[in-house]
């Protein structure tokens, strides 16, 4: 019997598309063909990034007032996240399928800093995916200067 290998694919790839960074998952167009031929620490360890840059882009916005309520909110919602996943990585989550029925972020848990409160839950998650996308593309734009400098 095989083991299932996890994946940060929220099923919305984008580099489908011709995008080189996937707005859904944050990864390279590259990582995502690689991903399954990857060493399992391998793919720990960058699963283990994209929560961390979720976290620094949604820290600047939300904070996680009550986990469990998140957690029992996605698991209301059959919103998918892994044990270890950190709580504002799973607000990502939360948002990017909730955003157009969140109409209170406490009732999820969630209360947004300065700079978003008074946004909807979708013009929360459209800050947070433009800001995830900025970033990503900035590493990957970096880790394409580091290939071609072969440092």
């Amino acid at each position: 019997m095989c083991a299932r290998i996890a994946s940060p694919c929220v099923g919305l790839c984008s580099t489908t598309l011709g995008d080189p960074v996937c707005r859904g998952c944050q990864r390279t167009d590259d990582e995502i063909g690689e991903w399954m031929a990857l060493p399992a620490e391998q793919r720990d360890s960058r699963m283990a990034e994209l929560d961390g840059l979720r976290e620094r882009v949604a820290g600047r916005l939300l904070r996680v007032d009550d986990e469990a309520r998140l957690e029992a909110q996605l698991k209301r919602h059959r919103i998918r996240f892994r044990p270890e996943q950190p709580p504002l990585s799973r607000a990502v989550e939360l948002l990017r399928v909730g955003r157009d029925r969140i109409r209170d972020l406490q009732r999820y848990g969630l209360a947004p800093l300065e700079g978003a409160v008074g946004l909807t839950a979708a013009e929360l998650h459209e800050r947070l995916s433009a800001r995830l996308l900025e970033e990503a593309s900035r590493r990957r734009r970096e880790l394409q200067a580091c290939t071609d400098s072969h440092c």
